[in-house]
Parts: structure tokens; C-alpha cells; sequence
């Protein structure tokens, strides 16, 4: 009788250690899966920079230094692959120059006339609106994980089989938290 009970909370105990397992499994690939969704979507921002500085550059040339600083900072959000501080602060710097770039625009009438430089307003509002909606669902599975790796009993688990805490992808000031504004 004692050897049955015995049976039954060992084998109640495993079958405990494979759930968490199985549920800080799932929650790893959700992680990668919900940066993934981010990273499509900076990609397809920065895949219009280009275009956008190319449209800016044929009604204003001489605006050379900020042309300069967008493709830069374009440059510099793209280096930074991994999701965390750094990656922030890449992403920030190019959406404060591209908010420059649009400012120049109420310098240049024709330019704000342009129907390709509206359709690339328009595409890049519509884009920081997905990355924000993105980078808010990856937070918050990256919020799940860190709180199965970090909480009694499930921490004993996560730190046996190697799962560590996730870095958010997090602005770094409330001043920049602001989504670019595009005027029309």
C-alpha cells in the first residue's frame, strides 16, 4: 500500500516536471515566433527608408546632413538583430530622424503635393502602427516566460534545463515612446 502511494506522487511529480517543461517549451517558441512577427515588420520599414529618403533627396538636396542621418540610423537599426536595449535604442534613433525627415517636408509644398511621398507617409504610419501592435504582443509572452523561468516552483524546472529570463524590447524614455506622427 505505502509502495503504491509512492508510485502515485512520484509518477504525479513527473508528470508535473513534463508540463512545466512542456509549457516553458511552448512559451520559447512563442518567443521566437512573436520576434519574428517584429522583426518582419521593421524589415518592411526598413525597406522603405530607401525610398522614402529618394523622393525627400529630389525636392530637397540640399538637406544632405538629415538624408545622411536616415540612412544611418536605417544602417544602425539594422545591425542589431537581437531584441533588448540596444535594439531599442537603434529603432528609436531611426524613427526621431525619420520624424526630421518629415518636418523638412513642411519646408517643400511640391513635396508634400507628391503622391509618392503621401503613399510612403501613409505605408510607413501604417507600418510603425504593426510594429508597435508587434513589439507589445512579444512583451507580452516575453512577460510569461520571464515569469515561468523566475517563479516558485516552475524556476526549479526552467534553471535545470537551461531556460533563461528574455529581454523586452522596450523604449528607452517615455519621450519616445511616441509613434512617428505623419502629417498629410
Amino acid at each position: 500500500m505505502l509502495l503504491g502511494i509512492m508510485v502515485v506522487v512520484v509518477a504525479g511529480i513527473v508528470i508535473w516536471m513534463i508540463a512545466i517543461y512542456n509549457k516553458l517549451v511552448g512559451l520559447k517558441f512563442r518567443v521566437g515566433q512573436a520576434w519574428s512577427d517584429v522583426d518582419v515588420q521593421l524589415k518592411r520599414r526598413y525597406d522603405l527608408v530607401p525610398n522614402l529618403v529618394e523622393t525627400v533627396k529630389g525636392y530637397a538636396s540640399h538637406e544632405k546632413k538629415t538624408l545622411e542621418e536616415v540612412t544611418k540610423a536605417r544602417s544602425m537599426a539594422m545591425q542589431v538583430t537581437e531584441p533588448g536595449q540596444k535594439k531599442g535604442e537603434a529603432e528609436n534613433f531611426l524613427s526621431s530622424t525619420l520624424k526630421s525627415l518629415f518636418a523638412i517636408s513642411e519646408s517643400y509644398p511640391d513635396l508634400k503635393a507628391n503622391q509618392n511621398f503621401l503613399d510612403l507617409q501613409s505605408t510607413l504610419s501604417k507600418l510603425e502602427e504593426d510594429i508597435q501592435l508587434s513589439r507589445r504582443y512579444y512583451n507580452a509572452v516575453v512577460r510569461d516566460m520571464n515569469i515561468m523561468t523566475e517563479a516558485f516552483p516552475s524556476n526549479l524546472i526552467a534553471g535545470r534545463f537551461g531556460f533563461k529570463r528574455v529581454e523586452y524590447f522596450l523604449l528607452p524614455s517615455e519621450s519616445e515612446r511616441d509613434v512617428v506622427k505623419v502629417k498629410f
